[in-house]
């Protein structure tokens, strides 16, 4: 980009945002903020960020509307959701919604900033493959970030789609929990090896009706493959 990477801020507590913007700075990513649900899409649709960090607790919109709004318009933006609940309710609805990531307050800002240059990985690449996988009835427009089932669309949140993408590209072969995360979600990660079992068993629900030639196994202890019949 010829531009900084801009980083939309929606929190309503100003000393949470002047910290985020002080180590958005110190990392060379310029940053816009909003105090409230509306004004943050009213950014959003202004000035086209690269990535969003939004709280879930706000005056007039909470984040859940605010998130379900953006990926009305876009499926690709980050988003990560920043929480002061740490219940997993609040977290699964939250990836439900379309939101890439989680923080839960009180937050390291180092942490959080690796988590901001790790998810806009995913913009980079996105920009950059033009890679399309097809198992029998399924393709995989990486690029797009859509997935096609029997010429129908299944809807997945990013974090899902990259998730399965990875497994797509290693056909039958066994990759652990921490190879996943380091890959999808980057070696800044700190989070443990259950956000992976969480989006697997996202995305299975999700495909679950279509497998025919194609699954997800589980190999206990270990991690996941992604099995493709010798047909498909």
């Amino acid at each position: 980009m010829k531009r900084p990477i801009k980083v939309l801020i929606i929190e309503d507590d100003s000393n949470i945002v002047e910290l985020i913007q002080l180590y958005m700075d110190k990392i060379g990513f310029s940053s816009i903020s909003a105090s409230d649900g509306e004004e943050g899409l009213d950014l959003f649709f202004s000035e086209s960020p690269d990535c969003i960090l939004l709280d879930i607790m706000l005056p007039k919109m909470n984040g859940w509307e605010v998130c379900k709004t953006i990926r009305l318009e876009d499926k690709q933006v980050p988003i990560i959701m920043l929480t002061g609940k740490g219940e997993t309710y609040d977290i699964i609805n939250g990836l439900d919604i379309g939101a890439d990531d989680y923080v839960v307050k009180p937050f390291d800002p180092n942490e959080l900033t690796a988590r901001v240059k790790t998810i806009l990985r995913r913009t980079i690449l996105s920009e950059s493959d033009s890679d399309t996988l097809q198992f029998s009835n399924i393709v995989i427009h990486m690029k797009e970030y859509r997935i096609l089932i029997n010429n129908e669309e299944v809807l997945m949140a990013p974090k899902e789609m990259e998730l399965f993408y990875y497994l797509a590209m290693n056909p039958n072969q066994v990759l652990t929990r921490q190879q996943l995360l380091d890959r999808v979600w980057g070696y800044e990660f700190n989070g443990d090896s259950r956000t992976v079992d969480v989006h697997i068993k996202r995305i299975r629900d999700k495909l679950a009706v279509h497998c025919a030639d194609w699954s997800i196994a589980t190999i206990r202890g270990v991690g996941y493959r992604f099995e493709v019949n010798s047909n498909a």
